[in-house]
């Protein structure tokens, strides 16, 4: 979920159409072709192709991504957290959390996430709101839809931002990163449809403008992806020296973001990483029955992690190791 403040403007009529343009917009027209099959409006359709023109650099962008090298070695986590679970994250995040407590509090009965959890992908994601992006999303998602790398993904995003239209998104709302993600929580368009929730009764689910809407549709997509009440994400902990990592080595490979779940050791229960010497580093244990793997992101010797389940669902928001450890520990540090 990326929040890159560039110009994501349209260029005039006046430009001299080049090939690329010309084939882009060959390819709108199939777009345009799929959106009536799908029964869209006129007045939707009009409202998202007009004007849109081809915009390389979200082209530039998605090639330029960190980790496209499945070969490139993986960073330590330290600096990440230094910058990502900073004092005026924490901070803001705090204050975030003391102005919504009683609808945090609704939330959480509603969905049984933690209030902390909601504030802390909403800090991550957009800064609680301050750094949404400026790109046009039609634009940006028929331009990589174009280019053809992950044409399937971009092309049900674009057409998704027309059903976003018919059911009454303003098209001025459409604005996002460049990778199509939009609103406070930086929901792709596809989940939006499906996740959304309007938290303030106003009848729209609008995560631009309502904290209220952000907040509640942060908490439906935890819980529609299987947010287990009452569990901890993690705890960070310190191994002994005398651990010895092979026998608890991770021989599955998972079929969704290998390189992430590589890192991770096999499942065990607290009981029996308690019993292999681990400490908890600031934080109760869990209940001894709660299963865990073990992640070390700075290598032996340095903190490591165990993570349950709900971890997991923190890396469906963005399966990222480094983005998950920092969701959860900047919840820890709004909620301390």
């Amino acid at each position: 979920m990326l929040c890159i403040a560039l110009s994501g403007s349209i260029p005039s009529a006046a430009q001299v159409a080049s090939p690329d343009e010309t084939g882009f917009q060959n390819f709108l027209s199939d777009l345009r072709r799929q959106a009536e099959a799908q029964g869209r409006s006129p007045a939707a359709i009009d409202a998202v192709f007009t004007g849109l023109t081809l915009n390389p650099r979200v082209i530039e962008l998605d090639r330029a991504q960190p980790g496209a090298d499945p070969n490139a070695p993986i960073p330590m986590f330290e600096p990440y957290r230094r910058s990502h679970v900073d004092a005026q994250r924490i901070a803001r995040g705090r204050t975030v959390y003391l102005a919504q407590r009683a609808r945090l509090a609704k939330i959480e009965r509603d969905t049984g996430v933690p209030e902390s959890i909601m504030v802390a992908i909403w800090g991550h994601e957009t800064n609680y709101g301050s750094v949404t992006g400026s790109f046009d999303l039609p634009r940006a998602l028929a331009s990589l839809a174009y280019e053809g790398r992950r044409r399937a993904l971009f092309s049900g995003e674009f057409l998704a931002t027309v059903e976003m239209v018919e059911r009454g998104v303003p098209r001025e709302r459409l604005k996002g990163s460049w990778a199509g993600a939009t609103g406070n929580p930086q929901f792709l368009p596809s989940v939006y449809l499906r996740l959304a929730r309007d938290g303030d009764g106003d009848g729209r689910a609008d995560i631009w403008g309502s904290d209220a809407d952000t907040l509640a549709s942060i908490g439906n997509y935890f819980a529609n992806a299987g947010w287990r009440p009452g569990q901890t994400w993690g705890l960070a902990v310190t191994v002994p020296t005398t651990f010895v990592r092979s026998d608890v080595s991770n021989r599955a490979i998972s079929p969704r973001c290998a390189r992430v779940f590589e890192r991770h050791s096999r499942w065990r229960t607290i009981a029996e990483w308690r019993a292999l010497g681990l400490v908890p580093q600031g934080k109760a244990w869990p209940d001894d029955r709660v299963q865990a793997t073990l992640l070390e992101p700075d290598g032996p010797g340095k903190t490591g992690y165990l993570l349950t389940g709900n971890y997991r669902v923190i890396l469906d928001y963005n399966c990222s190791n480094f983005y998950a450890l920092s969701v959860g520990l900047l919840a820890d540090a709004v909620a301390s």
